[in-house]
């Protein structure tokens, strides 16, 4: 072998070496959460187990975020590598083959994830996402606001005893409002808190045959009794709060309540970022006149775009964010109060995430008595609690939500808010091919 064949082995040699170490950079889309921030810390824990994985983050807010994934994955752009969705995505998404089935082998033990939140992001028996995190809806309100206004909370209070309650509480000169709930349009912003709260006045998105019914009695009298006690008893500018405004505030100890996700109890119960941890008390969603989908079922989970040119590594990473050994590092950094629920039977078991967790109970018991496939009173062709489960839904879901926030900044009334909310879904039913 001459110099010069030794010099171009060599080169193929290093080459050959260079390219087995070589760095694959996965893009992760996430929501402004805290659990997913949370998440975003820990990645060096990730790249050291995986040190030729490189993660490179892109955060937005939960509208921006929609909008971005959803286009992203219609186009099979392939920006992303791993994608923060949920249960409205992840079946109709994988119906279409638009994400890859997550792998769920060897000791990922997918039968530890609760039946419920892993049935909500599989189509056909295959998981397309997996979860992050899991959620309901309960109440959280102030022990000590509450025993100064002489009321009680309770399991599946009356919406009126909640309205009462927030009256009775709401003391603005002292920057104190009876309740906070979500006002800020968006299908998974306001319209998330008011479908579950109009399910419960006996409202249905849909009649069987696929009519939109937001003109109904029931719809009226849920978008009513919303506009009136938030507008008497909640804090300014409520039709600008989502989950990260009416979280702020509640940790300030603006809220004598706030009705919303359940993975919220971690974050209002921690002293390092709650003013008010020690004086808070949990109960079950409040219903007018059925329990039937009063509380809803979400997950933010991890999905893999079927785009992508590094689904292995994609693969890696979410088995890695969503295994049970994540959580046990997140309750060995953070403590076990600040885990990621709601998603995992095993997390509930665990002595040391009892212990910690004082919402344990009330929250896995929210998550359990949703039923996303029989949420309303009267008969509805669709999945969902919170949402119906088809393509169409999230466009008729932002419209109405953007009218019901008019209808609460006093820009329109509640009539018109929900008329015009019927008629865009009536049209946008109609060219899809519904009827």
């Amino acid at each position: 072998m001459n110099s010069l064949t030794k010099t171009a082995v060599a080169c193929a040699v290093s080459l050959a070496a260079m390219n087995a170490f070589a760095e694959t950079q996965i893009t992760v889309a996430t929501v402004n959460n805290g659990h997913m921030i949370e998440m975003q810390k820990l990645t060096p824990e990730f790249e050291k187990a995986y040190p030729d994985i490189k993660v490179k983050w892109v955060t937005l807010e939960e509208g921006v975020l929609r909008q971005n994934v959803t286009q992203d994955i219609a186009n099979g752009s392939g920006l992303y590598d791993v994608m923060t969705i949920g249960m409205y995505e992840a079946p109709i998404w994988g119906e279409r083959g638009w994400l890859e089935p997550i792998d769920t082998s060897g000791s990922y033990d997918v039968n530890d994830i609760l039946p419920s939140i892993r049935g909500g992001l599989s189509y056909d028996g295959t998981m397309y996402a997996s979860p992050f995190y899991g959620e309901s809806s309960m109440v959280m309100y102030r022990k000590d606001l509450a025993k100064k206004a002489g009321v009680t909370i309770s399991d599946r209070d009356s919406w009126e005893h909640i309205r009462d309650a927030a009256a009775a509480m709401n003391d603005p000169e002292n920057g104190v409002y009876g309740i906070c709930l979500r006002g800020k349009a968006g299908w998974g912003d306001n319209m998330a808190f008011l479908s579950a709260m109009a399910n419960s006045f006996g409202a249905r998105w849909f009649d069987m045959d696929w009519k939109p019914q937001l003109e109904s009695d029931e719809w009226k009298n849920a978008v009513n009794f919303y506009v009136d006690m938030l507008s008497k008893y909640g804090p300014p500018g409520a039709s600008g709060n989502s989950f990260n405004e009416n979280l702020a505030l509640f940790n300030e100890g603006k809220c004598g309540m706030w009705i919303d996700a359940t993975i919220a109890a971690s974050f209002v119960t921690d002293p390092k970022q709650s003013k008010v941890a020690d004086q808070v008390g949990f109960a079950q969603s409040p219903y007018a006149v059925t329990e039937k989908g009063a509380n809803w079922l979400w997950s933010w989970a991890l999905g893999i775009p079927a785009a992508t040119q590094k689904a292995d590594a994609a693969q890696k990473f979410v088995r890695w964010a969503t295994s049970k050994d994540y959580i046990k590092l997140v309750g060995a950094k953070n403590g076990w109060g600040a885990v990621p629920t709601g998603t995992r039977q095993s997390t509930y078991e665990n002595p040391k995430f009892q212990k910690a967790a004082v919402f344990a109970d009330a929250e896995l018991k929210a998550i359990k008595s949703a039923n996303p496939n029989d949420s309303t009173l009267k008969p509805s062709p669709y999945v969902g609690v919170q949402f119906a489960a088809i393509p169409e839904f999230q466009a008729i879901g932002t419209t109405t939500g953007q009218m019901v926030s008019g209808a609460l900044a006093g820009s329109l009334t509640v009539d018109q808010a929900l008329k015009s909310a019927n008629r865009s879904a009536d049209r946008q039913m109609r060219q899809a091919g519904y009827y």
